[in-house]
């Protein structure tokens, strides 16, 4: 049986995607699955914990947005 010469690239996608499908079903049988961790108890009024963010060096002029473009 012979793919026609039109249909080669569907062929050829349909075959690549079906590969990469079982690879990543392959991968992901192996993968290990996190346990059970430390059941928290979170309360309606508990402050939630938030790591301070990261500080910024901002180079160059603040941008300024172009509100009136006759005038520039």
């Amino acid at each position: 049986m012979r793919i026609s010469e039109e249909n080669r690239n569907m062929f050829l996608l349909a075959a690549v995607t079906l590969c990469c499908g079982v690879l990543a079903g392959a991968v992901a049988l192996f993968e290990p699955v996190p346990g059970p961790g430390p059941a928290k108890q979170q309360t309606a009024n508990a402050p939630i914990d938030v790591p301070a963010p990261t500080p910024v060096r901002v180079v160059g002029a603040p941008f300024e947005p172009n509100l009136n473009p006759r005038e520039r």
